[in-house]
């Protein structure tokens, strides 16, 4: 019998510091984190290669890492070359051509990639498809390099200019024909907006590093039934729940997408659909995973985006989870997170969303945000009443 699985590919991760560019995370924990997408997209990471550099080349490698990456390509029957910073296609282009059919991609493609494979609904796939044509457009005339013809004398004139403006025409239109689905997508989900508005139903809104345990506590708080694996991007699609709070009233409490360091930008604005359900909710739930390394690099991340979002003011509860895998015997790393927290404003709670310690709690201070919010939007005279 013939197996029809595909093999893993293998791959090498490169990894560019550039002088006087600063990033959430260093180089290695960069590399560290760009590996753990790979494995998402089903990979086997088989080396890493990094450089310093002043500024990226045409090739963004300097000449003698490139032909030590050429070398590594060959011995190490290398599939595909990941970089862990975005390239343009010239630079793409070029690695490509120097390592000899290799395929090479860049963080983008990957994280693309990855929310390829974890879309479910329409809404999420449509958005997935859109940053990936959006992503593709500047980059077709590599695809038809082997029929280009362009220049001057007998038989330099033939049909790849030709093909790569029928892509483009293609690819623009698909767009184009996306963005109004989309659109449509925005509309019903204003309309939907209103209606809750409507029912005077408050809404929160969990957002939060991939990984930090958003679809666990999910499921604690609402008994939502969403699907939990440790890997990133886990769930892509938001899930909107209703919550009792103690004092009785309901909360619906609305999941988004994870975010990542180096989140592109096509990414952002293809989710801008989704996202906007952060602006119309009473607060935000910070959703931290408190025992990871780069606990306080990943929370200025998210809060990063947020601001970019215009929702830097949002009024968040900050929610460090996985309490119960904190080591007592050391210096556990929630420090830059409740530094993070304390420097913005907002109140911190310490819980663990697998086993529910600490859930009585947020559910507490959840109810003290909205009573307090509704106070607020009593006239003055009313307040103490």
């Amino acid at each position: 019998m013939l197996s029809t699985a595909m093999d893993t590919e293998r791959v090498l991760l490169v990894g560019v510091q550039i002088r006087g560019r600063s990033g959430s995370l260093n180089l290695q924990d960069s590399l560290l984190e760009l590996g753990e997408l790979a494995r998402s997209a089903g990979a086997r990471v088989v080396d890493t290669v990094t450089q310093r550099l002043d500024r990226p080349t045409k090739s963004y490698l300097g000449k003698g890492k490139l032909e030590e990456l050429k070398e590594m390509a060959t011995d190490r029957e290398l599939d595909t070359v990941i970089f862990d910073d975005e390239m343009t296609p010239t630079q793409q282009r070029n690695v490509e051509s120097a390592l000899g059919g290799v395929k090479v991609i860049d963080r983008t493609a990957l994280i693309l990639d990855v929310f390829a494979r974890r879309a479910r609904t329409y809404e999420g796939r449509l958005q997935v498809e859109l940053a990936q044509h959006e992503y593709l457009l500047p980059r077709l005339a590599g695809q038809w390099s082997h029929l280009e013809r362009l220049g001057a004398g007998i038989g330099t004139r033939g049909p790849g200019e030709t093909q790569i403006e029928t892509d483009r025409r293609l690819v623009r239109g698909r767009i184009q024909k996306i963005k109004r689905e989309l659109e449509d997508v925005r509309r019903h989900r204003g309309l939907y907006r209103d209606r809750r508005k409507g029912s005077a139903t408050p809404v929160a809104t969990m957002v939060g590093y991939t990984n930090a345990g958003k679809s666990t506590l999910m499921n604690k708080l609402t008994g939502a039934g969403v699907a939990v694996e440790n890997r990133l991007f886990s769930t892509l699609d938001p899930v909107t729940r209703r919550v009792r709070l103690p004092s009785g009233r309901e909360l619906l409490l609305t999941d988004t997408v994870g975010f990542i360091q180096k989140l592109p930008p096509t990414v952002v604005a293809a989710f801008r659909a989704t996202l906007e359900e952060i602006q119309d909710s009473a607060f935000i739930l910070h959703v931290v995973d408190i025992t990871h390394p780069n606990a306080g690099a990943q929370t200025d991340v998210v809060a990063s985006v947020l601001a970019d979002l215009g929702l830097a003011d949002k009024p968040s509860i900050l929610v460090l989870n996985k309490a119960d895998l904190l080591d007592t015997h050391r210096d556990a790393p929630e420090a830059d997170a409740l530094d993070a927290a304390t420097a913005g404003g907002a109140a911190a709670i310490l819980i663990s969303a697998l086993k529910g310690d600490g859930k009585d709690r947020l559910l507490s201070e959840m109810d003290r945000l909205l009573a307090s919010q509704a106070r607020d939007s009593l006239p003055v005279g009313a307040r103490s009443l």
